[in-house]
């Protein structure tokens, strides 16, 4: 059996398309997760690891400024909890190199979304919606040797509308729907 304690802090830039489109938003994530599992040998040279646990996911994105169409732009702040369902498969090669590929699927718990409409300086109010549609997945292929290990990875989230929150000036304000992709290369070091 075993248990592990993921964290991860990430800074990049994305694209807004909307009212508009906008080019090069701050775009910070913050993610911690717990999972827990057990170790599974069908062979003697290949393991099975499911695994599930809970996580938790930050994102902040700074819209501040105009977008092409001349729109005003906010701060939004996300908060997401899920639950985290994966297998890990190791299958030993020769001279202690081992294939790593990872399939998980993220089940969407409830979402917070903040957005500081206040920002925009047209009179609205700063809102709190809540999502309660969602999901992700991720996936990764790493290769393993002794301590170290590499290989490319990909994140998927696609959350649904949320609710409908008033916004001030008689008017409302909705999260619309949204998706995040998130690829890249790692390497690690095991301790």
């Amino acid at each position: 059996m075993f248990l592990r304690i993921d964290g991860r802090l990430s800074y990049g830039s994305l694209k807004y398309e909307g009212s508009g489109t906008k080019d090069s938003i701050p775009d910070w994530i913050l993610e911690t997760r717990t999972v827990g599992g057990m170790d599974f040998f069908p062979g003697t040279k290949v393991s099975l690891s499911p695994y599930l646990g809970l996580g938790y996911r930050y994102l902040y994105n700074d819209l501040r400024g105009y977008s092409s169409s001349g729109a005003a732009g906010y701060r939004r702040y996300s908060n997401y909890i899920y639950a985290p369902v994966g297998l890990t498969m190791r299958i030993g090669l020769d001279n202690r190199w081992v294939l790593a590929p990872n399939a998980e699927a993220d089940i969407f718990i409830v979402g917070k979304q903040k957005t500081q409409l206040s920002d925009t300086n047209i009179g609205f109010s700063d809102v709190t919606n809540t999502q309660k549609h969602g999901y992700g997945y991720r996936a990764s292929f790493m290769v393993e040797k002794d301590h170290f290990a590499f290989g490319p990875w990909i994140h998927y989230w696609h959350i649904s509308d949320s609710d409908v929150q008033p916004i001030g000036l008689g008017a409302t304000g909705q999260e619309p729907e949204n998706w995040t992709r998130e690829f890249g290369v790692e390497v690690r070091y095991r301790f």
